[in-house]
């Protein structure tokens, strides 16, 4: 059992929750001393649980600007010492406005009843803040909303958020602008966009009608095709909805495959009921991460279990081998190993999905990578020292790691991973993404019965 922290979803008042395992799932149950008992299922499968947990590490956070509401945090709290993660990836909701009025909208947007639209100068001021965080400055931005692509001045917004330094910037959108203007996207990339974020629900019309009300997935297509076009990377993103297209999860993953050119991921995010719903009904259509892995394992016979993937900090010696090596504070993925997780796959010629972990010992290999960032650390000199000692260990550990005649035709992938640590370069990266996939799973939770803070 596990004792955390919660909201009632009444009166929102912080209330204690506690995690349990039951029937090889993990529930969580909380009482409001007004509104009573809330339970519902945490994790659908008790065994990646445990596995996971191991993984739990608090990060440095971020240099308090506020102070916690007497020890009631998220109330009223903004960033405080409560915070045990820095910033990896930050959004930033530039409207509330939408083209669209989905009836699974997690950010409720056209229904609000006033309009939210930061100014530029506004949006700066929260970049400059994001830009100056202590110990460790975000380098990663996402613009979303509401739809962002109906502000006119979105260009404008990508440009200042390039010429302000930051490395990585993507879009999360539905695809509509996208879909009517190949130009629409070229202007993307010239502005500075990485990385589109495409809401994609399936791969027939049924999943749509129900989650966005009618057939979109023309419209994603065209979108789909006018970014191949204008060559912008996407991540597919859909939002999974047991009983709505649960069991699309492996023909979405084949169909990455066989779009491997331009579509980088899928970034699958499970429903959040974030209003008030009909116990029955949330029941019924709660999905989990585990959930979905088991999906996945079955729908692709096998070819990605569930064993393939690890939650989001199990990468953490990747970031101390990066403060190391540049001697800075690196962005570190320290959020809760429950709260995300991901695997990646290879996908070859014949659109095979080879998961990294069938050639790679990839627990090995990241315990070897902490150790020589540990190694490296005590050194004097740290950058002389990774050049000349270090970076022939790295290369040696992971060439170890590797079995060889498991690896897929045509790469090299120690000489790949090996480039992607030394300079992290965008055309290192490239190299690394060319024929690979990462299949992502993240929970969206926000005022629900089961919140649990991460």
């Amino acid at each position: 059992m596990k004792v955390t922290k919660s909201l009632c979803p009444e009166c929102h008042d912080l209330i204690e929750a506690v995690i349990f395992e039951e029937h090889g799932k993990m529930h969580i149950e909380k009482t409001c001393r007004v509104h009573g008992t809330y339970r519902d299922i945490y994790w659908g499968d008790a065994r990646l649980y445990h596995r996971f947990a191991k993984y739990l590490h608090n990060g440095c956070g971020v240099a308090d600007n506020t102070t916690s509401n007497n020890g009631r945090c998220p109330q009223d709290c903004g960033i405080c010492g409560e915070h045990k993660t820095s910033t990896i990836l930050a959004n930033i909701d530039i409207t509330n406005r939408c083209n669209q009025q989905c009836p699974i909208c997690f950010a409720n947007a056209t229904v609000s009843g006033y309009l939210y639209e930061p100014t530029m100068e506004l949006i700066r001021g929260m970049m400059e803040g994001l830009k100056n965080q202590e110990p460790v400055k975000c380098h990663a931005l996402q613009f979303s909303a509401g739809e962002p692509t109906v502000r006119e001045d979105l260009f404008q917004i990508i440009r200042m958020a390039k010429e302000m330094g930051f490395k990585h910037i993507q879009l999360a959108t539905n695809g509509k602008k996208l879909a009517n203007d190949v130009e629409y996207c070229r202007n993307l990339i010239e502005s500075g966009l990485k990385t589109v974020y495409l809401q994609f629900d399936g791969i027939t019309p049924e999943p749509y009608i129900a989650t966005r009300g009618f057939n979109t997935l023309p419209e994603k297509l065209k979108a789909i095709q006018n970014c191949r076009e204008a060559e912008m990377p996407i991540d597919l993103v859909p939002t999974v909805v047991r009983g709505i297209n649960d069991h699309q999860l492996g023909d979405m993953i084949r169909f990455v495959a066989d779009n491997i050119d331009i579509i980088k991921g899928l970034n699958i995010r499970t429903v959040s009921f974030a209003g008030r719903i009909n116990a029955a009904q949330r029941i019924r259509q709660r999905i989990t991460i585990p959930d979905v892995m088991k999906n996945i394992e079955d729908q692709t016979d096998g070819m990605i279990a569930m064993d393939d993937f690890y939650p989001v900090p199990f990468i953490l010696p990747l970031s101390h081998l990066a403060d190391v090596m540049s001697d800075i504070h690196n962005v570190q993925f320290s959020v809760n190993p429950h709260c995300g997780s991901g695997a990646y796959i290879y996908v070859d010629e014949k659109k095979n999905l080879i998961p990294v972990k069938r050639f790679v010992d990839v627990e090995g290999l990241f315990e070897y990578i902490d150790e020589l960032a540990i190694e490296v650390g005590a050194a004097n000199h740290l950058k002389t020292y990774f050049r000349w000692k270090g970076l022939k260990k790295l290369s040696r550990g992971i060439k170890q790691h590797v079995d060889t005649s498991r690896v897929p035709e045509g790469i090299d992938f120690a000489k790949m991973f090996l480039n992607l640590l030394k300079d992290r370069s965008g055309d290192s990266t490239k190299v690394f993404h060319k024929r690979m996939m990462l299949v992502g799973i993240m929970h969206f939770r926000n005022c629900s019965k089961n919140q649990l803070f991460c």
